[in-house]
């Protein structure tokens, strides 16, 4: 199956908290959408790799994403190496996306900015005929997808660009909450996070309604790029 996006996140939630309303719109579009997890978030305070699993599943099917795989590298501890790189390249190849979502340049949790130069990396290698891959027996076709975005998580980074999800954000906030073990549950006797407050929560909400009053909409998630974004006319630019 090709895909038209492949969004990628160090841990099960990373996409769904950063950019699952632009892939809920594009889905909607007609678009094929497709998310790998590079590990099961197995280091995570609250709830369990299994559990994780499960909430994952739910989340995709909420969202109405093609296909979604885990690449089972090791929370907090993966590295951006050979190695790690060819599972990707075999992954990219595999579905052919156009277009990559991935991991934050830059953030609190250490997973995120080696999740985004590891996938960065592996994009470009990707396209190299002297790497060779093969998977289930069958020698792979390269390709490099014509685009690498990244997704804004904790830290505030500046977007270069903006999506409208307005018509979006309740599914957004849907996909999110299948994570129910992750994120803020007033009778739940887990441990604290940073993540499991309801002021986490919330800001999901409020940053994309912040992003979307810059752009006047109403909400909108953000991105930032490796290459200049080019459009046939300055009309393309709402």
């Amino acid at each position: 199956m090709k895909l038209d996006i492949l969004a990628i996140g160090a841990h099960p939630d990373d996409v769904e908290l950063s950019c699952s309303g632009t892939i809920a719109k594009e889905v909607n579009n007609g678009k094929k959408v497709g998310i790998l997890d590079l590990t099961r978030g197995e280091l995570g305070t609250r709830g369990t790799p299994e559990i994780r699993d499960q909430e994952a599943k739910r989340a995709s099917e909420i969202l109405g994403v093609q296909i979604r795989e885990n690449l089972g590298f090791r929370d907090g501890f993966f590295t951006n190496d050979e190695k790690h790189q060819l599972e990707i390249i075999k992954i990219l190849r595999k579905y052919k996306p156009e277009i990559v979502l991935c991991n934050a340049i830059d953030d609190r949790h250490i997973d995120h900015g080696k999740g985004s130069k590891l996938v960065s990396d592996s994009c470009f290698l990707s396209g190299l005929i002297k790497i060779e891959t093969t998977l289930e027996g069958e020698k792979q076709e390269v390709w490099r997808p014509k685009h690498v975005y990244h997704y804004i998580q904790w830290k505030n980074i500046e977007p270069d660009f903006v999506v409208d999800i307005s018509n979006y954000i309740e599914k957004k906030m849907e996909s999110v909450k299948a994570y129910t073990t992750q994120f803020y549950d007033a009778d739940s006797k887990q441990p604290s996070t940073p993540i499991s407050s309801k002021n986490f929560l919330d800001s999901i909400k409020y940053r994309a309604a912040d992003l979307g009053r810059i752009i006047g909409v109403d909400y909108a998630e953000g991105f930032t790029v490796e290459r200049y974004v080019a459009v046939d006319s300055v009309f393309d630019l709402i």
